[in-house]
């Protein structure tokens, strides 16, 4: 169990508290039964909750399900099926692991989406927003750029597509991009090898493409003593491995309307904030799931604007990680919140790291509940 900790560099004395800048993690941030104890305490995140869940239809019902589960196995016969006497069961539903892109990605996005909604239910509005990977989904529909139904239509077509991809997977590295050339795909076919999937900080990469190669680079890397370990997630994302099965995303985003981000949205992919223009090519977020996350440049070019307290709203505490590491937060210019537990804990864990946070954010300076 993770239990509160301090989040970020000390606070300083200011006239005014630094705005938010919300972090919104991605795939990797996962695990079972994530903020589950805020959907029970926490008004207003079950309901942002429920909007999206909704808003997915039949498949939100069943993520719902698997997500209040709290586990990764299939329970026991759930219901009786028709036709079926009184005490009989029938066999339970199959149900996704959490790291499958059918419930990691929805779940993300849902969460997310979620803990955005109940920091501005503090009367906290957010100066910038930043996600990783799926995260850019929900800084986007946080911003307006997307509405909730459109962005569950999006998020469950794109999942749809890439849960018919072969096996892959993403290996984080410590080393830098360009230390890591000799492990990559070389040759007229990438997607049979790995590529660089994130750079999430100057020595921390990740390694993304199919199951065998994964395997044969990890090998490698580990003879060669360059640490390395498997971030959890059972497909391919970031790398050309998933491209043919994220075409066609275009058809749908063409039918979904796009506004102009009502606060700048500080892109993963493209290390700028959104333009309007760019919020309009469906290109764009069709590609997303392809396409490199450069997380660092990201933060760095958020963080180079001005200071800001940063405030991880997702699970788990893996942007937190990274941000600490950034020279404006080791200078104290900028400071880093995280409203998560560090990994799977209680309910009264959730609660309390919640509560922690909204502690450092008055002693910050701004009025919360």
């Amino acid at each position: 169990m993770s239990a509160p900790a301090g989040s970020g560099s000390a606070p300083r004395p200011a006239a005014a508290p630094r705005p938010v800048a919300l972090l919104l993690p991605g795939q990797g941030s996962q695990y079972p039964g994530m903020a589950t104890g805020l959907y029970a305490a926490e008004p207003v995140f079950a309901d942002a909750v429920d909007e999206v869940l909704e808003a997915m239809g039949a498949e939100g019902e069943r993520i719902r399900e698997d997500w209040l589960a709290g586990d990764d196995e299939p329970g026991e016969g759930e219901g009786k099926g028709e036709g079926e006497g009184k005490g009989e069961r029938r066999a339970p539903r199959p149900r996704p692991p959490m790291d499958h892109v059918l419930r990691s990605q929805p779940l993300l996005f849902t969460v997310d989406f979620a803990f955005g909604r109940l920091v501005e239910s503090w009367g906290i509005r957010p100066a910038a927003l930043l996600g990783h990977s799926i995260g850019e989904m929900a800084a986007a529909t946080l911003a307006g750029v997307f509405t909730v139904q459109d962005a569950a239509r999006v998020v469950l077509d794109r999942v749809v597509r890439l849960a018919q991809a072969p096996p892959g997977g993403l290996l984080a590295v410590a080393a830098a991009p360009g230390r890591l050339e000799p492990y990559l795909a070389s040759g007229d076919d990438p997607s049979s090898g790995l590529v660089v999937g994130a750079v999430n900080a100057p020595q921390q990469t990740v390694l993304a493409g199919p199951e065998h190669a994964l395997r044969a680079v990890d090998e490698r890397l580990r003879a060669d003593g360059l640490a390395a370990r498997r971030v959890p997630a059972l497909s391919a994302f970031h790398s050309p491995a998933v491209a043919p099965y994220a075409k066609g995303a275009e058809q749908l985003l063409a039918t979904v309307q796009r506004r102009a981000p009502r606060v700048p949205v500080y892109s993963c992919y493209t290390a700028a904030p959104l333009t309007a223009a760019r919020c309009a090519d469906s290109a764009f977020w069709a590609a997303q799931p392809v396409d490199t996350v450069r997380f660092w440049p990201a933060l760095d070019a958020l963080l180079t604007a001005g200071a800001y307290v940063l405030v991880e709203a997702g699970p788990g505490r893996a942007l937190s990680s990274v941000a600490r590491r950034h020279p404006a937060v080791r200078r104290g210019h900028s400071r880093v919140v995280a409203l998560s537990p560090k990994g799977a804990g209680s309910p009264e864990c959730e609660r309390a790291c919640l509560k922690a946070a909204l502690d450092e954010l008055r002693e910050e300076g701004h009025t919360v509940p």
